[in-house]
C-alpha cells in the first residue's frame, strides 16, 4: 500500500505522514512467532471456564454485590486485559518487525562525451522552426542538446562552445543539472566572432586525453567553415584518432540561403538573406578519420533524429546494484509491552491489590 496514493495524504502533517509510511512498510523477519497470538483467546476461554479462586468468603452475596459495584473494583478488572495486551505486544516484538529501505547504486557507463557547440554569429539565423514559429539555430540546438543530456544519466558529459576561439562551458561531469544550467547561459557574442573548428576539436580532445574511460566521444556541431583559430581541422582529427577519440560531426542549416537578423547602427533589426556555407567535406573527413559519422541537419526534426541516432550508436550497458537495508522496529512493540506489564504489576500490588 502506497501512502502517496491516499486521497488525504496532502492534508496530513509531515510527521504523521512519515509515521504512517513507516507503519505501512512494516514486515516481520520471524513471522512464525505470530502464531502465538492465536493462543491468547484460548487462555481467556480457559480462565473463564475454570473461574477464579475465591478470595474472601461472605455470609451474604449482597455484601459482595456492593463491593463489585465499587468503581475501583470495576477498574481492577482491566488488569488482566493489560497483561494480555502486553503479551500480544511482546509476541509482535519477537516476530522482529522491520522497515526495509531500497537502494540502487548506478555506476557510470564508461562513456566520456564532449559536446562542442558553434556559437558564432551565423547561429542566430532563423531558418529553423519550433511550434511553426521561426527560431534561431542556437535556440533549437540548446533544446535538443538538453534532451540528449537527459537521456544519458550514466555518462560523464562535458561541453565546449566556440566561435573565433573555444571556451569551456562544463568539464566532464555526472552532475547533468549543473551542465544544463551552464548550457542555458551559452549565447552568441560571448567571444570574438568566427568559426574555429580545428581549435574547438583540439580543445575537446585535450579534455578527453588521459581519461581512463573505455569510450571517448566528441559531438561537434557547426554551421560554417573553419576561418579562425591556430589548429587545422585535419591535424585535430589526427590527434583525436591517435588518442582513441571518436568524433561525430553535424552541419546545421538549410541549403541555399537563410534569414539572418542584422542590427543597424540605429538599433533596428532587419532580416537579411545570407548564403549558408558549411564545409561538409572537412566535417566528413574529421568523422571518417576518427571512426565517427557526419550528419546534416536542415530543420528541427532532422536535428533531433541525428542526436537520437548518435545516442543509440554510443549506448553502453551499465550495472545497477539494487540492495535493501532493514531497520529493526521491535522497540515499537517491546516498549508498550514493558509499560503495560509495569502498570499491571504496579496497580495489582497497590491500588487494585487482591485480598488475601
Amino acid at each position: 500500500m502506497n501512502l502517496g496514493q491516499l486521497p488525504f495524504h496532502t492534508a496530513l502533517p509531515p510527521e504523521l505522514a512519515t509515521a504512517l509510511r513507516s507503519a505501512l512498510a512494516l514486515h516481520f523477519a520471524s513471522p512464525a512467532c505470530l502464531w502465538a497470538l492465536l493462543l491468547l483467546p484460548l487462555v481467556y476461554l480457559w480462565r473463564g471456564r475454570r473461574g477464579r479462586r475465591a478470595a474472601v468468603g461472605f455470609s451474604s452475596v449482597s455484601t459482595a454485590r456492593e463491593v463489585a459495584r465499587d468503581v475501583k473494583s470495576r477498574w481492577g478488572r482491566l488488569l488482566p486485559l493489560a497483561r494480555t495486551l502486553a503479551l500480544a505486544a511482546g509476541i509482535l516484538a519477537l516476530a522482529r518487525p522491520q522497515v526495509a529501505h531500497a537502494h540502487a547504486d548506478a555506476r557510470a557507463s564508461g562513456v566520456d562525451l564532449l559536446l562542442a557547440l558553434d556559437v558564432s554569429g551565423s547561429m542566430g539565423s532563423l531558418d529553423f522552426k519550433r511550434d511553426d514559429a521561426p527560431v534561431s539555430r542556437l535556440d533549437v540546438v540548446k533544446s535538443v542538446v538538453q534532451d540528449f543530456v537527459g537521456d544519458r544519466p550514466n555518462d560523464r558529459l562535458g561541453m565546449i562552445a566556440f566561435a573565433g576561439r573555444p571556451y569551456l562551458v562544463s568539464p566532464l561531469t555526472l552532475d547533468h543539472d549543473w551542465l544544463v544550467q551552464n548550457l542555458d547561459r551559452v549565447r552568441i557574442g560571448a567571444v570574438e566572432d568566427g568559426t574555429a573548428i580545428g581549435s574547438a576539436l583540439g580543445a575537446a580532445v585535450n579534455r578527453l586525453r588521459g581519461q581512463a574511460s573505455k569510450s571517448k566521444v566528441v559531438i561537434l556541431l557547426t554551421d560554417g567553415v573553419n576561418n579562425s583559430g591556430s589548429v587545422r581541422p585535419e591535424l585535430a582529427a589526427e590527434a583525436a584518432k591517435a588518442l582513441g577519440v571518436r568524433v561525430y560531426t553535424i552541419g546545421v542549416g538549410v541549403r541555399g540561403e537563410a534569414p539572418m537578423p542584422v542590427t543597424a547602427e540605429d538599433g533596428t533589426t532587419r532580416l537579411v538573406m545570407t548564403k549558408v556555407d558549411i564545409d561538409e567535406d572537412t566535417l566528413r573527413n574529421i568523422a571518417d578519420t576518427t571512426g565517427g559519422k557526419y550528419f546534416r541537419a536542415t530543420d528541427t526534426g532532422s536535428l533531433r533524429q541525428i542526436y537520437a541516432a548518435i545516442d543509440k550508436m554510443e549506448k553502453t550497458t551499465h550495472t545497477v546494484h539494487h540492495y535493501e537495508t532493514h531497520e529493526e522496529r521491535f522497540a515499537w512493540f517491546l516498549t508498550p509491552a514493558a509499560c503495560l506489564l509495569a502498570l499491571e504489576l504496579g496497580f495489582g500490588l497497590t491500588r487494585f491489590r487482591r485480598v488475601p
